[in-house]
């Protein structure tokens, strides 16, 4: 895996840091070649191997990574998401992630592919040593409490355990976004330890830095391309409702509020 640079978290203006830059342009300009499909995903999720030969200002000769290639193709209807959105939604999570500093979302980036456009994403060999299950229940994890915020801010309808990417540091990512982004309010997700608890410092602040990326900074216009409009206001809404009342979200009443299999 390259290096991931920096973290964006606190500069006025986030940016991608100089490494993650690279695996950026690497997913976007690479060579994409398939090895396998993960056979447990609903939707076609393919791993594969990209590949930059040459040398720019930024990524080295021959330069190969382990990726995740989901084509809009190979996507299953949904009754409660639009047909071909979901890789536009992976790309979503992954720009509202940066922009609040938060990191808990691979490097994605929407590109064609072999079999068409959709979404590609930095395979993330995470530590297999570490009780995932166990993980979930932590209430003193910080990047897992940053996963909860940004799951409130991204709606996302399905946060399983299986989809917590623990790193041997600490840090922690998470996959599969598909499901996020809808208007009403269908927050489902195994991480619901902090329901109405005060929101911590770090999330109020990285709400902010979000909000101002979406009100006068360049999000809104990369979220564009990828959600609707109301979709995008949506988001804004959610934003501005955390920093209102400054806590953590309580399950939906009419909404299954666990995902199943919560594994």
């Amino acid at each position: 895996m390259l290096d991931d640079g920096v973290s964006p978290g606190g500069r006025p203006v986030p940016s991608s840091p100089p490494g993650e830059q690279a695996v950026l342009e690497l997913l976007t300009q690479g060579k994409l070649e398939i090895e396998g499909r993960l056979v447990d995903a609903s939707n076609a999720t393919l791993y594969c191997t990209i590949t930059v030969s040459g040398r720019g200002a930024r990524t080295a000769k021959n330069t190969k990574v382990a990726c995740v290639y989901k084509p809009i193709a190979g996507e299953r209807p949904l009754w409660d998401f639009p047909a071909g959105t979901l890789a536009g939604r992976e790309v979503a999570a992954y720009l509202v992630s940066r922009s609040a500093g938060w990191d808990v979302v691979p490097p994605t980036v929407m590109r064609e592919g072999p079999f068409g456009p959709g979404m590609c994403q930095l395979w993330i060999d995470h530590d297999t040593s570490v009780d995932r299950i166990a993980l979930s229940r932590r209430t003193d994890h910080a990047s897992l409490r940053d996963m909860a915020v940004f799951d409130a801010v991204v709606n996302n309808a399905d946060r399983k355990i299986g989809h917590l990417l623990p790193m041997a540091d600490g840090h922690l990512y998470g996959c599969d976004h598909g499901v996020c982004f809808a208007e009403d309010y269908k927050l489902r997700t195994v991480l619901w330890q902090w329901r109405g608890k005060s929101l911590p410092r770090r999330s109020v602040e990285a709400l902010r830095l979000l909000n101002a990326q979406l009100t006068e900074g360049s999000l809104t216009t990369e979220l564009s391309s990828l959600l609707t409009a109301s979709e995008i206001d949506a988001t804004k809404i959610r934003v501005e409702t955390l920093l209102k009342h400054r806590v953590h979200p309580y399950p939906p009443a009419d909404w299954p509020a666990v995902p199943w299999p919560p594994i």
